[in-house]
């Protein structure tokens, strides 16, 4: 079955002034994937006739379905309109039916029709106008040999209404399409082209219909298996069974499948197995409680937090041995032990973990450069410490601290209890 490629066409100044971030594109991505329509290509073009015409002819070299978004309010600025005229050689003429539409729409508010507003149903003779039920911008659909061109409203509660009720499934009657399925494997605690040599002789095996992208994000790389074919159960099947083999190559980096991230698999351990956590956290700052408590129902485990930054509340108000800090320091191993077994026994919890470090970009001495971070597990059968040496970035070696302490609970929590 031959693939179906859209392309994505957002216009505006304030797009690529960065004063509107572009959630359209995404979005629609996402839905026409799973209709089986692949968006080959993104493109955002700024209020200049020319530069929009060019984009448009670019598009129809190398896509079947090219859905445009902004430009059609009712402002000199908004060129959408006259240049998609100008683009299928046609003219602009009052649509009634548009027209009656954006009467209504002001006088069911109680607000005047005035003339710029009235222009707003002036359409392209060439389009076939979509209704807008929530806005005042008509969508114009315009047919090109077997090539669709959409423009849509840039309001994104607007396309979304509209893409959803008309557009897609128009495309899906007009084009025969293939199924898409995606199968997300989340891996942890391995970088991306370690995990790429241990599974290279796996992903070479893989058939020509089924491909594979590496995800990677601070501390953890998904793998997406993208199947094409004409069945879902058959793809799903196929799916299913190569990520059961993957486990041969990588069974334990592999923490969960899908949406869920690791914060989620980790609550859902602690409930399944009743068990509750508390944490000590001094270079993370509480942004490991924040992704615990993120996470809906964390109540039923995560009892709660210290964060002891400074050396006099690690003494005080936590308990750590004033001897243990003179003597190693707060960023050492006998001091992130205390920490933890210390913040179980005064929660009187399962599960404690504490984590200590040079954050930077101060901060470091020689034999503890930033970046230099201990983390610890405790519970009534052992206590686990790692000491992780990251980046001279701080807010990645926050975040990568807090990442690899929820991995260090995946690995550390008891099997039965």
């Amino acid at each position: 079955m031959k693939n179906i490629y859209a392309e994505l066409l957002t216009i505006g100044d304030e797009i690529l002034y960065g004063q509107i971030v572009d959630t359209n594109s995404q979005w629609m991505s996402v839905e026409l994937n799973k209709v089986g329509i692949k968006v080959i290509r993104k493109t955002t073009v700024g209020d200049l006739e020319e530069e929009i015409l060019t984009a448009f002819a670019e598009a129809e070299k190398r896509a079947d379905i090219i859905l445009i978004t902004g430009g059609l309010g009712p402002t000199s600025d908004d060129l959408t309109k006259p240049v998609l005229a100008k683009y299928f050689k046609c003219g602009l003429q009052m649509n009634e039916e548009a027209l009656a539409e954006v009467t209504e729409f002001f006088v069911s508010r109680g607000r005047e029709l005035t003339e710029i507003n009235r222009q707003q149903a002036a359409l392209p003779t060439a389009c076939e106008k979509i209704t807008n039920p929530i806005g005042t911008a008509p969508g114009m659909w315009f047919n090109k040999g077997n090539k669709v061109f959409m423009s849509m409203p840039g309001v994104p509660h607007e396309m979304k209404r509209m893409m959803t009720e008309h557009v897609i499934p128009r495309l899906t009657k007009k084009y025969p399409l293939p199924v898409i399925h995606h199968k997300l494997i989340r891996t942890i605690g391995i970088g991306e082209s370690f995990l790429a040599e241990k599974i290279a002789t796996w992903e070479k095996a893989l058939p020509p219909h089924i491909k594979l992208a590496y995800l990677p994000s601070l501390g953890e790389v998904k793998l997406r298996l993208t199947a094409m074919g004409d069945s879902l159960e058959q793809l799903q099947t196929e799916t299913n069974k190569l990520s059961e083999s993957l486990k041969n190559h990588i069974e334990q980096f592999i923490y969960g499948y899908g949406e869920d991230p690791i914060e989620v698999v980790i609550g859902n351990m602690l409930r399944e197995k009743k068990l509750t956590l508390s944490i000590a956290e001094s270079c993370t700052g509480g942004y490991l409680s924040h992704l615990i408590t993120s996470v809906p129902g964390s109540s039923e485990y995560f009892l709660g937090s210290i964060i002891p930054y400074d050396y006099q509340i690690k003494m005080r108000q936590l308990g750590v041995k004033p001897e243990t800090l003179e003597k190693y320091g707060a960023v050492s191993e006998p001091t992130i032990i205390e920490m933890a077994n210390i913040v179980r026994a005064k929660f009187n919890t399962s599960v404690g973990v504490a984590t200590s470090g040079i954050a930077g970009p101060g901060g470091a001495t020689t034999d503890k450069p930033v970046g230099t971070v201990w983390i610890a597990y405790s519970d009534k059968y052992q206590t686990v410490t790692k000491k992780l040496q990251l980046s001279k970035d701080r807010m990645i070696n926050i975040r990568m601290s807090s990442v690899a302490v929820l991995n260090l609970i995946r690995q550390s929590l008891p099997k039965e209890t």
